[in-house]
């Protein structure tokens, strides 16, 4: 027994200790870095103080007293300053989140296009990457303002789509939906249907995994919520009823419908042209990525070139490209704040109008870094799901 206790090696000392040097330079950095904020916050507090202003956050029940035209939630010059941070947070993500719908899909179809076989095709997809991807973001969004749709003939001369739906350059103003009595329930008959169409999605490609039999996702989901919306809707009345555009009386704006203004569509535009032209080339870099012998495999089978594109070597390039993709849509979201240039009341340009008229820079830009932080990580956490979802996992 003494022996053994003898042959024990002895433990070495604490600070030769891995794991004990881990949690003391992690508590080392903690300090240091609340050190710093001390700090920070202590010359902000006295620089605030040689300026008679204070640090609080009341500021933002006072009255804003500035107008916002393009609005997507009700908003008035007399409303509170939280509310028109607010309004610039919803343009933000609006012009955002637009954004990265139409420029995945229009990167997706030029970086397709820039493998075609088609000389022409590929060429054209060619010229369109060289063009949007090598001129500044900002030139662009000035350019799609000012020579674009500013040059579109005013509200009495606008381009009409059959009365119902009118451009000008004062904007595209659409038919909307009005909700009436029963929308409420019929929103929940939207939300059942949806529940129930994600239901026989997962039971159609469960079936098809066992049996092998053709799986028509698609249309028993979409097939199972038309159906039961569309009676829901029978059964709650008329929940909704179309509110259409028309010229007003003075001819200097509209009345009802919707409207999406010149410096949103100018903004919107640019944005989605230059960052699918990034998103292109990393299409077209993961698909020259798949292993040759995949596509050589699926021309084996006899798939069509659609085929071979959709089934086979597309969620291959998905899986490299998802990285890199997401990346781009945190710059769209970032670059949104351009909008500032021609007067797009997006999150910088009402944190700037607040400063002008309140002050208070620190808080206000404190919440809009605050801001950006918080969108860009949901967009990232999202990807980063999605990423996850799609990555090929090994045998355990």
């Amino acid at each position: 027994m003494a022996d053994a206790i003898a042959a024990t090696p002895p433990r070495p000392p604490l600070w030769r200790n891995t794991r004990v040097r881990r949690v003391l330079g992690q508590l080392i950095f903690g300090l240091a870095v609340l050190f710093v904020a001390r700090e920070v916050f202590f010359n902000l507090e006295f620089n605030a103080a040689a300026r008679r202003q204070d640090l609080s956050f009341n500021f933002l029940n006072s009255q804003a007293g500035f107008a916002i035209a393009d609005t997507p939630i009700e908003y008035e010059s007399t409303d509170p300053v939280s509310r028109a941070f607010q309004v610039g947070i919803a343009n933000t993500l609006r012009v955002s989140l637009l954004g990265i719908l139409f420029t995945s899909i229009l990167g997706l179809i030029i970086g397709v296009a820039r493998l075609s076989s088609n000389w022409l095709v590929r060429k054209l997809a060619q010229v369109y990457v060289e063009i949007f991807r090598n001129t500044p973001v900002p030139l662009q969004v000035i350019f799609w303002w000012g020579a674009v749709f500013l040059a579109i003939p005013s509200i009495d001369e606008s381009l009409s789509l059959f009365d119902v739906a009118y451009l000008s350059n004062r904007g595209l103003v659409i038919p909307w939906l009005r909700l009436e009595d029963g929308a409420s329930a019929w929103g929940l008959a939207l939300l059942g249907a949806a529940l129930v169409g994600a239901a026989i999605w997962l039971w159609r490609t469960r079936v098809n995994e066992r049996t092998g039999e053709p799986h028509h996702r698609v249309l028993w989901s979409f097939g199972a919520f038309l159906g039961i919306a569309a009676l829901g809707y029978l059964l709650t009345g008329t929940p909704t009823r179309a509110n259409l555009p028309q010229i007003a009386e003075t001819g200097f704006s509209f009345e009802g419908g919707v409207r999406f203004g010149t410096e949103f569509a100018a903004l919107l535009f640019a944005l989605v042209l230059y960052t699918a032209a990034f998103i292109a080339e990393i299409i077209r870099g993961s698909i020259q990525a798949v292993p040759k012998g995949q596509r050589e495999a699926a021309e084996s089978l006899g798939l069509s070139r659609f085929e071979q594109l959709r089934f086979v070597i597309l969620p291959q390039a998905l899986r490299i490209a998802i990285p890199a993709i997401n990346s781009q849509y945190l710059n769209l979201l970032k670059n949104s704040s351009l909008g500032i240039l021609i007067g797009f009341y997006e999150l910088l340009r009402v944190s700037r109008s607040i400063i002008t008229g309140r002050g208070h820079d620190t808080q206000v830009l404190l919440m809009a870094m605050l801001s950006y932080l918080a969108m860009c990580l949901a967009i990232s956490f999202l990807m980063n799901r999605v990423n996850r979802a799609v990555t090929v996992r090994g045998a355990r």
